[in-house]
């Protein structure tokens, strides 16, 4: 099947007409998937270039849970090696390499990781972060990934490491370790990119469509902009339950155990604008960090945590203060500018939705990061575990078992092709065929890291008066992204606009600052804001 660049185009009117078309022409999907997370958004698009017929639902917006909590990492797993799942970590440095050098190197990037030497250490703490680290470059070197996207690990002199990272803590300082990892420029970003892509091959995407009820064959869906309505009940050849930690509500012998991972947000002026990735270790721990990652907008993530969240899922997770403190607590051990509760500009906790087996213990970080994919007695597949960095592969065999369930035949369908295949804005993706890396020339440098060859379209095709002015002071984000995304995106409320495409509300201050351009920009295309 063929890319389509218009197709690709998601707009809350077409949201409206794909409902009216669910309800007045029925039809038999080859597939629906229900969850528009990484997951949901990967196996929608691995189907549809297949040559599948795909709906994929969504209760809330693309990325409203899990998969715009996570770290931001392309990870390629080291941690998992020291754990003894080398598994895992193999895969996730393959797919890593997919990610960053075919699928989107327009919103990746290479980050450089900072492990300090100190006079205090002992010989083996010395040497066991290098020896990780050269594990870690045979991951790369095994997974295909070039140098050049990944360069190699190696020895950091005192200035260089308080050059990457400006407020370290000095004191006992003999130099650092320098391990490059893999990096996005924001995870819901790249859950967009999935969706939209995905729709470029044919696949129908429906936003704020809740499934209430769903078996291998059929799934019943609300419409959550429009409560009055009547609800409606498409059929399929499979289903697929991709809703991550909320997977049980629909297939209830799955047993998922949330684990909360705890991030604080600080403005990067407070570190001395870092470069590089500072990675303290946790205490009492072999094989847990905390990070200090630099990111977009000026900001830092600090993190994370990894305790067990008990009872209901929430749709939204809190970040208690006491995870806060317990981030700043560790972190502050690695930093000669300390950190207090005052230069916590936000947090947030995403919930990993860790499979949980008879006979596990109470620590969530011992649990495995693996992912599975079971098969309930009403048909209903569901894949759920794993880690962000994985969905690709996820995607495949989750794709591969509905084929098995529906029957391809020759020909039917087309085999796997994700392995290759660029995002909307990557370069190789044929609607950007004619735009160059010299054709971005001029335009902002952070609208091209979100937007990548689409740039151009961006602000060609905004309406809005000043198009490239910022939609609040010192926000670096333009009013054509605002309604690039409202017209093009899938944007429905205020909400989707800064807290998911832009992430402007993890810290309140900006969300507050930028709500007003986001009204102006949804009444511009038609939409009330809510």
């Amino acid at each position: 099947m063929e890319f389509s660049f218009p197709a690709s185009q998601l707009s809350a009117a077409r949201r409206l007409s794909n409902f009216s078309e669910l309800r007045e022409s029925p039809t038999t999907w080859d597939l629906v998937v229900i969850g528009g997370g990484v997951t949901g958004a990967g196996t929608a698009l691995d189907a549809a270039s297949r040559g599948m017929s795909v709906l994929l639902v969504e209760a809330h917006d693309l990325a409203f849970g899990t998969s715009r909590w996570s770290s931001k990492l392309a990870h390629g797993g080291l941690r998992y090696l020291s754990t003894g799942h080398a598994g895992v970590a193999l895969r996730s440095a393959a797919e890593r390499g997919i990610l960053m050098e075919r699928t989107a190197p327009h919103l990746t990037r290479a980050l450089s990781q900072v492990v300090r030497l100190l006079d205090s250490l002992s010989l083996a703490q010395r040497t066991l972060p290098g020896l990780g680290f050269l594990a870690g470059d045979m991951l790369r070197r095994a997974s295909g990934t070039s140098s050049e996207t990944l360069p190699r690990p190696r020895f950091l002199r005192p200035a260089e490491v308080q050059r990457l990272c400006p407020t370290v803590e000095t004191k006992g300082l003999r130099g650092g370790l320098l391990n490059v990892d893999g990096q996005l420029v924001d995870d819901a970003r790249l859950v967009t990119a999935l969706a939209r892509t995905a729709a470029g091959y044919g696949a129908t995407v429906l936003t704020y469509a809740r499934a209430s009820a769903a078996t291998g064959e059929s799934v019943e869906l609300r419409d959550e902009l429009d409560p009055g309505a009547e609800p409606v009940t498409v059929a399929a050849r499979a289903v697929v339950n991709a809703t991550g930690v909320w997977a049980g509500e629909l297939q209830s012998d799955i047993r998922v155990r949330p684990s909360r991972g705890t991030h604080v947000v600080v403005r990067s002026e407070k570190l001395g604008n870092p470069e590089g990735a500072l990675t303290v270790p946790v205490p009492g721990s072999t094989s847990r960090y905390c990070f200090v990652l630099p990111q977009e907008l000026g900001r830092c993530f600090i993190g994370l945590t990894d305790v067990d969240q008990p009872g209901e899922i929430p749709d939204v997770p809190d970040a208690p203060e006491d995870d806060v403190q317990w981030v700043l607590d560790v972190v502050n051990r690695g930093l000669g500018t300390k950190l207090t509760m005052d230069d916590v500009a936000g947090a947030y906790a995403g919930l990993r939705p860790l499979i949980s087996m008879e006979g596990d213990g109470d620590d969530t970080s011992d649990l495995s990061r693996d992912h599975a994919i079971l098969t309930s007695d009403n048909g209903l597949i569901t894949v759920t575990g794993g880690k962000l960095t994985e969905y690709r592969l996820m995607a495949e065999e989750t794709v591969d078992k509905v084929i098995q369930r529906i029957g391809g035949g020759p020909g039917r369908f087309h085999e796997c092709a994700t392995k290759n295949l660029p995002l909307v804005g990557a370069p190789g993706n044929p609607a950007f065929a004619k735009v160059s890396g010299a054709d971005l020339i001029g335009y902002p440098a952070s609208m091209v890291r979100r937007f990548g060859r689409e740039t151009p379209t961006v602000v060609r095709s905004a309406t809005c008066d000043r198009p490239l002015d910022n939609v609040a002071e010192g926000i670096d984000i333009t009013r054509a992204e605002f309604e690039f995304a409202i017209r093009s995106e899938g944007v429905a409320t205020v909400a989707d606009l800064l807290d998911r495409r832009f992430r402007l509300g993890l810290i309140p201050d900006d969300r507050a600052a930028a709500e007003p351009a986001a009204n102006e920009l949804l009444i511009l295309a038609g939409i009330e804001p809510k």
